[in-house]
C-alpha cells in the first residue's frame, strides 16, 4: 500500500492488503441527516461518526488491536422528522435488514466481532442485537453520545439532547467551518428551548411517546448550544477515543470460545 494509505480505515485499504490482513474486529458508524438547529449542517451525526470511529480506530491500531472502521452510513430513522425538510428517513425495519446484511457480509469474510458505533439518538438497535443474537457473531453497540454521561458535567454546563453544547462543542473543534455565525461571531442558533406535552405522565417518563420535532422545538434544536468552545469538544473526544480503543483492543485480543463474550468463571 502507499506509505500515507491509512490501514485501519477500509475504504483506504487495497486488496492486495485486505485478502493478507488480520481483520479481527470492524466498527460500523451510523450517522443520519437531519437538521441540526439554525447553526449546525445537516451532516453533523455523519461528521461526528466518521471523526470518532477514525481516531477511536486509529489508537485502537496503535495499542495493537487488529480493527478495520467501514465507511460511514450517512442515513438512519427520522420518523419524527417527517415535517422537516430533507430530514433524510430509513424505517428501523429497513435500517436493521440493511446492517443484518452488512453483518452477513463480515461474517463472510471471518469477522465476527463487529461494533456499531452510533451517532443518531433516533436509531435504537437493541432489537437487532436481539435478532442477530445466537448466530456466528457479537454485534456489540456503542451509542457515543451515552457512554460519556458519567463524566459530562465535568464537562459541560447545559443538558445535551440535539445540537446543544455537547455537538457544538464537536463541531467548533473539528468541523468549525461549518457553524454557521452571526457577524459578531455568536452562534446563528436559537436556545434549544423545547415544549412539553400536556400529560403529566409523559412529561414524567412514565409513558412514552414518539416526539415530534416540529412541534417540540422551535428550530430543531433541543440543548443550549452557546456554552460550546472547541476545547470542550477536544476534551470529550480524547475521553471517548481512550474507553473506546481500550475496548477495542480488549476485543481484538479476545479469543472467540465456547463463553465468548462472557468471562470464564461466575465470579
Amino acid at each position: 500500500m502507499a506509505s500515507d494509505v491509512r490501514p485501519w480505515l477500509l475504504s483506504e485499504c487495497n486488496y492486495d492488503y485486505v485478502k493478507n490482513a488480520d481483520i479481527r474486529v470492524a466498527v460500523l458508524p451510523l450517522g443520519a441527516t437531519e437538521p441540526h438547529n439554525l447553526h449546525l449542517p445537516y451532516g453533523t451525526d455523519v461528521y461526528e461518526a466518521t471523526i470518532i470511529g477514525e481516531r477511536v480506530c486509529a489508537e485502537a491500531f496503535r495499542r495493537g488491536a487488529a480493527v478495520t472502521l467501514l465507511p460511514t452510513i450517512p442515513f438512519g430513522v427520522q420518523t419524527n422528522m417527517r415535517n422537516l425538510p430533507l430530514a433524510m428517513n430509513i424505517n428501523p425495519a429497513t435500517l436493521d435488514l440493511f446492517i443484518a446484511d452488512l453483518v452477513d457480509s463480515l461474517v463472510n469474510s471471518g469477522v465476527e466481532k463487529i461494533l456499531l458505533l452510533n451517532s443518531h439518538g433516533g436509531n435504537d438497535f437493541k432489537p437487532l442485537l436481539r435478532t442477530l443474537a445466537g448466530r456466528n457473531q457479537t454485534v456489540f453497540l456503542c451509542d457515543w453520545f451515552k457512554m460519556v454521561q458519567d463524566i459530562y458535567q465535568t464537562i459541560f454546563e447545559h443538558p445535551e439532547d440535539h445540537a446543544g453544547e455537547m455537538e457544538t462543542s464537536i463541531a467548533l473543534a473539528y468541523f468549525p467551518h461549518l457553524v454557521a455565525t452571526k457577524p459578531d461571531g455568536s452562534l446563528a442558533a436559537d436556545d434549544g428551548a423545547t415544549r412539553q406535552t400536556r400529560f403529566h405522565a409523559v412529561n414524567q417518563g412514565w409513558v412514552q411517546i414518539t416526539r415530534t420535532w416540529d412541534l417540540l422545538t422551535t428550530n430543531t434544536g433541543s440543548g443550549y448550544p452557546h456554552a460550546a468552545t472547541a476545547d470542550k469538544g477536544k476534551q470529550l473526544m480524547g475521553l471517548i477515543c481512550d474507553r473506546l480503543a481500550d475496548f477495542l483492543l480488549e476485543l481484538s485480543e479476545s479469543p472467540l470460545d465456547g463463553d465468548f463474550p462472557f468471562a470464564n468463571s461466575l465470579e
